[in-house]
């Protein structure tokens, strides 16, 4: 109890100092530059994706890392190869493991549950079945990452002149 008091306390602290720091008009530097109408160009071409996102998901759905192949994201590959790999071989153990103490509980003649052979039995089952859990949640991830890369093929980083904005900077100095 009194080590959640004191750690509540030092949180405390910590975000008060880091308001004050933060809010302290010293290390407040606002910029706003001015809005200059007559740089601004409206583009009337109509934008079209290049990739589509959801041929992309429907890929990665047949087989995992072919949607990120279609969006040349050729690194995530191996990742997602490798988790699944990795993750699969989890399963196979796990399984094999509970099938082994399963056989070792049947042709005990005690039929005891505080016994080795039932405690090891039930904890292979789950873990098998936290690692199946896991395939799916990777699976999924890879079907998201191949819809949002796809979505983003298009977007560029670089800075553009075309649009001038306000802006407003903050620069906090130690």
């Amino acid at each position: 109890m009194n080590f959640l008091k004191s750690s509540a306390k030092i949180i405390t602290k910590i975000c008060f100092i880091f308001f004050i720091i933060i809010s302290s008009p010293k290390y407040l530097d606002a910029q706003i530059q001015p809005f200059d109408s007559n740089s601004v160009k409206i583009d009337t071409a109509k934008f079209e994706m290049r990739k589509s996102p959801w041929g992309a998901v429907l890929r990665s759905a047949v087989l995992p890392g072919f949607g990120q192949y279609y969006n040349e994201s050729y690194w995530k590959i191996p990742l997602i190869w490798g988790a699944l790999g990795y993750l699969a071989y989890q399963w196979n153990r796990n399984n094999n493991l509970y099938i082994q103490y399963r056989d070792e509980y049947a042709l005990s003649t005690l039929k005891d549950p505080t016994s080795f052979a039932y405690k090891a039995r039930e904890f292979y089952k789950d873990q098998r079945d936290q690692v199946a859990v896991y395939i799916g949640l990777t699976y999924l991830l890879n079907l998201v990452d191949s819809y949002v890369d796809a979505h983003l093929f298009d977007f560029s980083v670089s800075n553009s002149n075309m649009i001038s904005h306000y802006q407003l900077n903050l620069r906090i100095n130690f």
